[in-house]
C-alpha cells in the first residue's frame, strides 16, 4: 500500500504569533506575515501553516478568508508542546551590526534561553536596536523549529552584571590570557550556566580581575587560535550544550 503522506507536509510554512493558541482559535494576520503567506507562498483556503506562540508549543492551522493583504488562520491540531529549554545565558558584548545579528541568530539556533548584552570598557558599540534583534530571534526560531523564544534584555554594564549575579549560576568567561579548556570547565560545573564573551579587543585587565574575583566565575580557553567575538560565542555555546547533554 502507498505510504500515508506526512501531515502537515515538510514544506509547510512556519510562523511565530504572539497569541495564545488553542484548537478553534482564529488568528487574523496582516502586514509582513500575511504578505509572506499570500504573495510569496501563494496560499489558498485550507492550506496548512505551522504556528507557535512561545507558550503552548506548536500547532497546525489552516488558511481561511484570504484577501489581498490579510487572511485568517484557523488553529487545529496540537503538534507538540513547548520545548524544555537548557538553562543557559549568553552574556555578550555588543559588536558591529551584521556580526551581532549573526550572534543572536546562532544563539537561538543553538538553544540559548537568555541573551544579555554587556557593555565593557572596550566595547565599540553602546546602543542596540533590540526590536531588530528580536525580529532576528523570531526568524531564527521559525526556521530552526524552536517552540521557545530566547529572551533578550536591555544592555547592562559589566560592573552591574557582576554585582547582581545570581547565586548558583556558573559564569564561564572566555579568558584571552588562558584558562581551563572550555569543555573541562563546563563539565566540572554542571547546572545553570552563563557564558560571558568580551568585545573585539577583549576585557581590560581591571575587568578581567573583577570577573575572576567572582565566586561563580570559571575562566576558560577556547583553544589555540584567536577567535572573533561572534565565533567565540557560538563555539562556547556549542560546548556548553554538549557538556549539558542537550546534543
Amino acid at each position: 500500500m502507498p505510504a500515508t503522506p506526512a501531515w502537515p507536509p515538510e514544506s509547510t510554512p512556519r510562523l511565530y504569533v504572539d497569541v495564545p493558541l488553542a484548537a478553534g482559535v482564529r488568528v487574523p494576520l496582516d502586514g509582513p506575515q500575511a504578505h509572506y503567506l499570500i504573495a510569496v507562498m501563494r496560499m489558498k483556503d485550507g492550506d496548512p501553516v505551522k504556528l507557535f506562540d512561545d507558550r503552548t508549543g506548536e500547532w497546525v492551522a489552516r488558511a481561511a478568508d484570504i484577501r489581498k493583504r490579510d487572511l485568517v488562520l484557523e488553529v487545529g491540531e496540537h503538534l507538540r508542546p513547548r520545548e524544555p529549554v537548557p538553562d543557559l545565558w549568553l552574556c555578550v558584548a555588543p559588536i558591529k551590526k551584521g556580526r551581532i545579528d549573526w550572534t543572536i541568530e546562532k544563539a537561538c539556533e543553538l538553544g540559548v534561553d537568555r541573551i544579555v548584552p554587556v557593555l565593557t570598557r572596550r566595547s565599540v558599540v553602546d546602543r542596540l536596536n533590540l526590536d531588530r534583534l528580536r525580529a532576528h530571534l523570531v526568524e531564527a526560531a521559525e526556521q530552526c523549529g524552536r517552540t521557545a523564544l530566547p529572551t533578550i534584555v536591555e544592555p547592562v554594564k559589566l560592573p552591574a552584571l557582576l554585582g547582581s549575579w545570581p547565586t548558583g549560576r556558573a559564569l564561564f568567561f572566555a579568558d584571552e590570557t588562558g584558562g581551563v579548556p572550555a569543555a573541562d570547565a563546563m563539565r566540572a560545573a554542571p547546572g545553570p550556566g552563563a557564558i560571558l564573551i568580551g568585545p573585539e579587543g577583549g576585557f581590560d585587565p581591571a575587568e578581567r580581575d573583577a570577573i575572576r574575583a567572582m565566586p561563580a566565575a570559571r575562566g576558560m580557553s577556547l583553544g589555540p587560535r584567536i577567535l572573533r567575538a561572534e565565533t567565540a560565542a557560538a563555539a562556547a555555546v556549542a560546548l556548553w550544550m554538549a557538556a549539558a547533554g542537550d546534543w
